[in-house]
């Protein structure tokens, strides 16, 4: 792949640079650290150049849900996938669409979460998942499967206790296990099924993650774009077995993801991080676009897949 020899020669060099590429990793944009466009703001857990000057306003916005009845359809049709055996978790996602007061800037600025970018006016995303760290050796991802509104009485344990909830859990686990063993050794999952609450909107979300890790030789850098492009898509929004579960995403969904479920990341010269582009909002000919989605598996529960669909639409504000 072309981005995979460009990150390598970078990394080689250990020049520092920002990345971003799509979810079918055909479109990609790689700039020196130093030399990134003005119209690309980015804020990662340990690196930005977001301006500390900018004053938040506030946002209004609404949002029009998609077809339920469509949705539904689709989600049924995923299960008769899983039942003949080609695909045992599926990650289907849909357009939502929302009007908009505020620039996609000004919503990059008011949202509040761990990874951000904003792309040239075109889209932004408000990311609370991170793809993969690089960074001593090692390498680490963090997949989020599992998802809950924390005003929900006993809302943990209700998480923890769902069958569907724990099955597609461990999926992309063992999914994402697999990944890191095709470039790492000594794979294992340091934390399995913890949760965390993320602000989404006026309500909380409780989301639940794991840590797998593995070890990188020291040759790594010079082999970074290498490590990326044999991880993508990533696991947590495509799915398993990853081929045909793309494959059937590609029949089923109906619309082009686009950068939506892609990956961005900055690489210092010592380590990388990087996030999956997810709660995405995207401005296109016919308006914007809020693009969200969830696992599905044979235990899914059409209606409740669509409730979870529409509350990842959501701004995180402060």
């Amino acid at each position: 792949m072309e981005f995979a020899t460009k990150l390598n020669a970078f990394g080689k060099a250990r020049k520092p640079f920002f990345f971003m590429i799509d979810y079918a990793a055909e479109q990609f944009e790689i700039f020196p650290l130093d030399a990134v466009p003005s119209g690309i703001v980015y804020q990662l857990e340990s690196q930005s150049n977001a301006s500390n000057a900018f004053t938040c306003k506030d946002v209004l916005w609404a949002k029009t849900p998609p077809s339920k009845e469509h949705y539904c359809a689709q989600c049924d049709a995923v299960i008769e996938e899983i039942k003949a055996g080609n695909t045992y978790l599926l990650n289907l996602t849909a357009p939502t669409k929302v009007e908009l007061s505020s620039s996609l800037e000004t919503l990059f600025y008011t949202a509040n979460a761990p990874f951000k970018l904003c792309y040239h006016e075109h889209f932004v995303c408000f990311s609370p998942e991170r793809f993969v760290m690089l960074k001593e050796n090692q390498i680490s991802t963090y997949p989020m499967k599992g998802t809950i509104d924390a005003s929900i009485p006993n809302a943990q344990e209700m998480i923890l206790n769902d069958e569907k909830e724990k099955a597609e859990h461990v999926m992309v686990v063992d999914l994402l296990r697999n990944d890191l063993s095709m470039v790492s050794k000594q794979v294992r999952v340091e934390e399995f099924r913890y949760v965390e609450t993320i602000q989404a909107g006026t309500k909380e979300l409780l989301h639940v993650s794991s840590k797998i890790t593995g070890k990188l030789d020291e040759q790594w850098h010079e082999n970074v774009g290498t490590i990326i492009a044999k991880l993508l898509p990533a696991g947590s929004i495509s799915g398993t077995p990853k081929r045909s579960s793309v494959e059937i995403i590609e029949r089923l969904e109906g619309y082009d993801r686009g950068y939506f479920t892609g990956i961005f990341g900055v690489y210092d010269g010592k380590s990388l991080d990087s996030a999956v582009m997810i709660r995405f909002l995207e401005k296109t000919k016919e308006g914007h676009l809020f693009k969200s989605g969830g696992g599905i598996t044979l235990l899914s529960d059409a209606q409740k897949e669509y409730d979870e669909l529409c509350d990842k639409v959501y701004i995180p504000v402060f």
